[in-house]
């Protein structure tokens, strides 16, 4: 029996569930009868909706005029010169924001659980919580078309009707959201465009990239921690939320080291493993907070990606198969979400608030593009203790290094937010102010894997924000290719060039090579591209040309005399070759299958078939009645088979 009725959300996991243990083919039964009964029950219902199912709150309009008595305080407060016109627009924001807050979660009472609006959108169906305050709280704070929040609001609600200026301000955001829309959808199909251009040539090319006896790199993964402002009272709080938990994190992953419950040490996930759902729910329930696992960041594969380092395939959840376009369906799982994301960045007054930093679409293509973000966060030079200068007449920080007595002053924008305290030890590249981080600089101050880090959380947490699930996995393969070259600032005795820029595992393997002639490596450092430079600064001019810039890029090549390797995608279609991917793999060309079970002489120089190949799907011993109660009893009892069962 189902303590609470099943909705959108909650049956994602059951079905998730029926996958892992009862495989696709029997999910697909099942999902057939939920929709027939779905479709059965929502008949019988006849849900419709009138005006008077729109309850509007007994105290929403005592709650109205408590703000505007607090706005009137503030203004009064501005006319007296004891606040700045910034901050007066700020406050007066803030105090509407809260209002609306407070008479929203009246709604929920007052309408009832019976409520047919109430209905739609607790199961999902239709319409949201933020369209019901509007219909039944109030139309609350419009943007102008610059992107400034009105300071007055639209205090009526669309049930009770709009006056004259409440109309013409809504007008404004109206007109805005359409023509956002519009715009949406070719910015959503350019960065998908970016975002197969950079990735086109990453396809699973191997088993394992360490399999040689190389040295297995990996990352140690945490859950992703963000933070939400919280209003109680007159206090404005920081409250920590998950972004991305743990589980959703290392689940698919192959684990480099011994995963155990530090409890009991029992081994939940031996090392050089593939983590499983069951596995991933066991480590976030032992209360384990760090895994290390292996990533398509650290693979070293020569060319592309190997399929430890990817992990699970996210159609099936067993192992990738060597031969997967893993880098088109990463460009897009990014790409296809992006038209759902919001355009808006509205700016609440002020230079670097936490809140105006640029969000949804705008905020997804500066990470990728790697450009210096609006609303930039100070950052220190160097590690050190926190020394808060702040006085009447400017507001100053210094870092103090005790070891090498460098000290350092930074001047604090006039709006931005100190999120150091006074006497705090820093390290060189922590944020002094609230604000977003210049990627160039993080690289230069803090490495290679705090901007690996910080592009991934940022990206996720601008789709998680808007409700898009997106793995970890596909993010990870656009950020390794922005991060593949190293600019090369001494050649040493090797055939480098001083300035070029070279992928960094053949600098890697020159260096090796000159190290062991005994002559002089190179010297360099790893660089940061944004897509659409990574994308021409590719191996293959063909790609390259077909992208953006065709004539340099072809002049270029030509005066270079350059040989492109055909390696991805593109460059095989331009020419007419098959693409090396799926089958068209050398591995699977030289192929030979067994025929009606006929044995077939493969020879010595031909690889073997894969024995997945082979297998196929055997029918479960079990009939299963076509009653949706009945596959749903035996959804339960068949966990006790689900080892007898061929998935």
């Amino acid at each position: 029996v189902c303590p609470s009725p099943i909705g959108k959300k909650q049956i994602k996991p059951i079905l998730q569930n029926c996958i892992d243990v009862h495989g696709i083919t029997y999910t697909i039964d099942i999902l057939d009868n939920i929709k027939a009964l779905g479709f059965k029950y929502s008949t019988l219902s006849g849900i419709s909706i009138a005006i008077s199912d729109v309850v509007i709150p007994d105290k929403k309009w005592e709650m109205v005029n408590k703000a505007e008595n607090v706005v009137a305080t503030i203004n009064k407060k501005y006319r007296h010169g004891l606040m700045t016109d910034e901050e007066r627009h700020k406050e007066t924001i803030d105090t509407w924001t809260h209002t609306i807050n407070e008479i929203t979660e009246q709604l929920a009472p007052s309408m009832g659980e019976d409520n047919e609006i109430f209905y739609m959108i607790d199961s999902g169906a239709r319409g949201s919580k933020d369209q019901l305050k509007q219909l039944a709280a109030m139309r609350g704070l419009m943007a102008s078309p610059s992107g400034e929040i009105i300071e007055l609001p639209i205090k009526s609600c669309l049930a009770e009707g709009l006056d004259v200026q409440e109309y013409f301000i809504s007008a404004h955001g109206t007109r805005k959201g359409l023509t956002d829309t519009a715009l949406r959808t070719a910015d959503s199909g350019y960065l998908t465009r970016r975002l197969v251009d950079v990735s086109q040539n990453m396809i699973v090319r191997e088993e394992d990239c360490c399999a040689d006896g190389r040295e297995v790199k990996g990352i140690w993964v945490e859950a992703y921690k963000g933070y939400e402002i919280s209003q109680e009272g007159d206090q404005t709080k920081k409250v920590e939320t998950i972004i991305e938990p743990l589980e959703e994190r290392v689940r698919g992953r192959w684990s480099i080291l011994d995963v155990k419950d530090p409890m009991t040490g029992e081994v939940i996930v031996p090392a050089d493993t593939m983590i499983t759902p069951e596995q991933a729910r066991k480590i976030e329930k032992a209360g384990i907070t760090r895994v290390y696992i292996r990533t398509v960041l650290t693979c070293q594969s020569r060319s592309g990606v190997c399929a430890k380092c990817y992990g699970s395939d996210m159609s099936n959840g067993n192992p990738v198969r060597v031969g997967e376009a893993v880098g088109i369906i990463a460009a897009q799982s990014i790409g296809e979400p992006g038209t759902q994301l919001t355009m808006r960045t509205f700016h609440a007054g002020g230079i670097a608030n936490a809140a105006d930093i640029t969000q949804g679409l705008p905020r997804v293509q500066e990470l990728f593009e790697a450009r210096k973000p609006k609303g930039l966060a100070v950052m220190a030079e160097f590690g050190g203790v926190v020394e808060d200068n702040t006085n009447r007449k400017k507001r100053e920080i210094t870092i103090i290094n005790q070891d090498s007595t460098k000290t350092k002053t930074y001047s604090i924008p006039f709006g931005a937010t100190v999120c150091v305290q006074d006497g705090e030890t820093i390290e060189a590249g922590d944020p002094l102010t609230e604000g977003s981080m210049d990627l160039q600089e993080l690289l230069r101050l803090k490495g290679l894997i705090a901007v690996q880090d910080y592009l991934i959380a940022q990206v996720q947490r601008v789709y998680r924000s808007q409700g898009v699930d997106i793995n970890d996995k596909h993010v990870e393969i656009i950020v390794h290719q922005m991060l593949r070259r190293v600019r090369v600032d001494d050649n040493g005795d090797t055939d480098m060039l001083p300035g070029s820029l070279v992928d960094y595992l053949e600098f890697e393997d020159k260096n090796k090579k000159a190290e062991e002639a005994g002559l002089r490596p190179a010297q360099g450092n790893r660089i940061l591209l944004g897509i659409t430079k990574s994308s021409l600064a590719t191996d293959s001019f063909l790609s390259a040309a077909s992208f953006q810039e065709t004539t340099r890029v072809l002049t270029d090549a030509a005066i270079k005399g350059k040989v492109d390797p055909l390696e991805g995608l593109k460059e095989n279609v331009i020419i007419g070759k098959l693409i090396p991917a799926g089958t068209g793999m050398p591995q699977y060309q030289r192929t030979q299958y067994k025929l009606y079970g006929d044995p077939v002489d493969t020879g010595d120089d031909l690889l073997q078939e894969d024995a997945s190949l082979n297998t196929e799907d055997e029918p479960a011993e079990e009939t299963v009645d076509d009653d949706l109660s009945s596959q749903l009893d035996h959804m339960v009892s068949g966990k006790e088979s689900a080892d007898n069962t061929t998935k």
